[in-house]
């Protein structure tokens, strides 16, 4: 984008102004809102391609059906048909307890995954009291590639079950150099109870 100035404050000889979309290149353009009412999973098949170089979903107060169920997403290359894209993860997480205790931040081995194709889960264990839930973001990067794998990055802070709040911190990549096109949440038992989850373009289009 060619930058324009003004000449001696004539504002006059600035003829065009870039787009919002062109001045900022963190915009984020709502794709898609997909609503929880008691949903095995939530599904996002369409709108993840090569018009975005990354794409982030937003969590909002995700509501688990079963206490101490961990919400989980795993990324698809065939539109829905598998979710099974080879992952390789790392995961730590900060926490607190409401009486102040227990405050800690550590790595945890027990969700991440090592050329697993399993789904992977943000720690921890959501509970499902009526004021208890989750929320926090997913990127992923460049899923349209077809030379480097899928790199992403998430955090999502819960209620635990035991009253404490839990940020978790994930990161890492799918292991495939098809196009990622599409991503499923679920939660590791039970259904979803309520939520939103909302994906957007990040950027402006290519």
């Amino acid at each position: 984008m060619a930058i324009r100035t003004a000449v001696n404050r004539a504002l006059t000889e600035i003829t065009a102004l870039p787009t919002a979309a062109a001045l900022v290149d963190g915009n984020l353009t709502l794709l898609e809102t997909e609503t929880a009412s008691n949903s095995g999973t939530l599904d996002f098949t369409s709108n993840i391609n090569s018009t975005y170089d990354s794409y982030v979903f937003k969590f909002i107060n995700i509501h688990p059906v079963t206490d101490s169920a961990l919400f989980t997403f795993n990324l698809s290359v065939d539109t829905g048909s598998n979710y099974n894209v080879t992952k390789t993860t790392t995961i730590f997480a900060a926490q607190l307890t409401e009486g102040g205790a227990s405050g800690s931040v550590a790595y945890d081995t027990g969700e991440d995954l090592a050329q697993g194709t399993g789904f992977q889960g943000f720690l921890s264990a959501i509970g499902n009291g009526n004021d208890e839930c989750a929320s926090g973001n997913l990127m992923i990067f460049n899923p349209s590639s077809t030379t480097f794998v899928k790199h992403f990055l998430g955090t999502v802070n819960h209620y635990h079950s035991d009253n404490r709040t839990l940020e978790s911190f994930l990161g890492g990549y799918g292991n495939t150099t098809s196009a990622v096109d599409a991503v499923q949440f679920k939660m590791s038992s039970g259904n979803i109870d309520s939520g939103v989850i909302k994906m957007y373009g990040v950027g402006p289009k290519q």
